[in-house]
């Protein structure tokens, strides 16, 4: 299994989501157990004119990973209660990063980091370098099913309706 590097992440988070989706999250607990959870769902957040997107606002303290290099590990908090894993993606100064909302086995971003173990302490470390949290491409490929994003009510519509959230379809042999 091939370890993904920055030439994965070094692209649009449009080509990165899709392609995310069929990919294995990998998480070595800290009793060095290993968690490898098939990716089934993704979400595209796309740069400062997307309003879904952090960066829409502008550059802050928590926005600032998202201008960075791709490939940082971006996790917050959502509502005080659930941690979001994202992977930056694209070029410099051009904010954007794709969520992981979904593995096969747990359905749901919140209930995802919690199952890994995931918070705040993984936020700005490398997903090339990560010794506790990596991702894999074994090989298989599946269909790619797009979507609307979910849970960015406070978005304009013609984001909302914007399909950039990528599912999981039958694997194509």
């Amino acid at each position: 299994m091939a370890r993904l590097q920055d030439d994965f992440f070094h692209r649009d988070c449009l080509e990165v989501a899709p392609e995310l989706v069929g990919k294995l999250l990998v998480r070595r607990l800290p009793d060095g157990n290993e968690l490898r959870l098939r990716i089934s769902e993704t979400e595209a957040y796309r740069g400062v004119e997307d309003t879904a997107c952090h960066a829409h606002k502008g550059r802050t303290k928590r926005t600032e990973i998202l201008y960075g290099d791709a490939g940082r590990i971006y996790v917050y908090l959502c509502y005080g209660i659930h941690w979001l894993l994202n992977f930056v993606t694209g070029e410099k100064e051009q904010p954007q990063a794709v969520l992981v909302r979904a593995c096969v086995s747990q359905a749901g971003p919140g209930k995802l980091t919690k199952y890994l173990q995931i918070n705040g302490t993984f936020n700005h470390t490398s997903i090339y370098t990560n010794k506790d949290l990596w991702v894999e491409d074994d090989g298989k490929r599946y269909r790619i099913i797009p979507d609307v994003r979910v849970g960015i009510g406070y978005a304009s519509q013609a984001d909302q309706e914007r399909l950039w959230r990528f599912k999981m379809g039958e694997e194509i042999t």
